[in-house]
């Protein structure tokens, strides 16, 4: 009660906050997954309905629970910034707090890492799609860099030729 401390408890428990990295990454696809289910399986739908109308889910339904954990590290983040900023100078916690921001943003910026990674291979995805699946292009190590319509110029003739091209 006489010098209330923050900074030392998240220090500790922040290493842990980088597995979130892996749930953000399969997020859209358990979405769609949910999603899926809900439409084709009746049994599954009402038992989740079910679920969502008990009082202890508030009103929400299962998509916007999933959604919690997501949104959770950057709120950690925003929370202790603004702790940091009506903390005094001299405060005990302050080096801890401060330490426990730097680990949050670690793991804030691994979980958009991992975001990112998965909606570059989204991109491959479709382009593989749009391709027709004849070249196999979906690998952690390509990215597609810009894809758009180019002219052509023919080396006999000089004459202009449409193509789209994916870099």
């Amino acid at each position: 009660n006489v010098n209330p401390r923050l900074g030392d408890i998240l220090q500790k428990l922040a290493p842990f906050l980088k597995m979130y990295g892996e749930y953000v990454k399969n997020f859209d696809r358990a979405m769609d997954m949910v999603n899926t289910c809900m439409q084709r399986s009746s049994p599954f739908k009402d038992v989740v309905q079910n679920i969502q109308k008990q009082e202890v889910c508030g009103n929400l339904t299962l998509q916007h629970h999933m959604l919690e954990p997501v949104q959770r590290i950057p709120r950690y983040e925003l929370l202790l910034k603004d702790y940091l900023k009506k903390l005094p100078e001299e405060s005990p916690d302050r080096k801890d707090a401060e330490k426990s921001l730097e680990l949050i943003s670690t793991a804030a910026n691994h979980s958009n890492a991992a975001i990112r990674k998965m909606e570059k291979m989204h991109k491959l995805l479709e382009v593989y799609e749009r391709l027709g699946g004849e070249e196999d292009i979906v690998n952690p190590a390509n990215e597609l860099i810009k894809e758009g319509h180019i002219q052509k110029l023919s080396a006999k003739n000089g004459t202009a030729q449409d193509r789209y091209l994916f870099l």
